[in-house]
């Protein structure tokens, strides 16, 4: 066996172990009673668009596709769930205080119109993520009057 074809060997054993490293998965099977549009009256449309694109990074439920499943990208989604969830976790909102809340309502609003969310490469791979001015407008709009009606 050549040099060439050990190395081969060896990354190909490599990339099958890591393939059991696996990274917790953001499965939560009920949803949450601190959710945003939990028993709230909020529109269903605002409801569904926000959840179709914000909900797999900054909710306790991710929908996990198949890629998902392979180190190293495995890895990476679970890092960006973590992160998300770190700035803004709607199955958490109602835990949250009136100024964080408001606080909250505002980076959505600021991250809209700068068009900074949905991350890029995840509307690429996520149609129905896809940020429209029309959706980015609806969006904060809601958010606005969200915020108005916290005050």
């Amino acid at each position: 066996m050549g040099r060439t074809q050990k190395i081969l060997l060896v990354l190909i054993v490599l990339i099958i172990a890591i393939q059991f490293i696996r990274p917790e998965r953001n499965i939560e099977n009920n949803p949450s009673r601190y959710d945003i549009f939990h028993k709230t009256g909020q529109p269903t449309e605002i409801s569904a668009m926000v959840q179709s694109a914000c909900y797999d990074c900054h909710s306790n439920h991710t929908a996990y596709p198949w890629y998902a499943s392979v180190a190293p990208v495995s890895w990476i989604i679970a890092n960006h769930v973590k992160e998300g969830k770190g700035h803004l976790n709607f199955s958490d909102w109602k835990l949250l205080e009136i100024s964080e809340q408001q606080d909250a309502l505002e980076d959505i609003i600021e991250v809209l119109e700068d068009q900074e969310m949905p991350l890029k490469p995840y509307q690429w791979l996520h149609s129905e993520a896809k940020m429209t001015p029309e959706k980015s407008t609806q969006i904060i709009n809601w958010a606005k009057e969200m915020k108005l009606s916290l005050n």
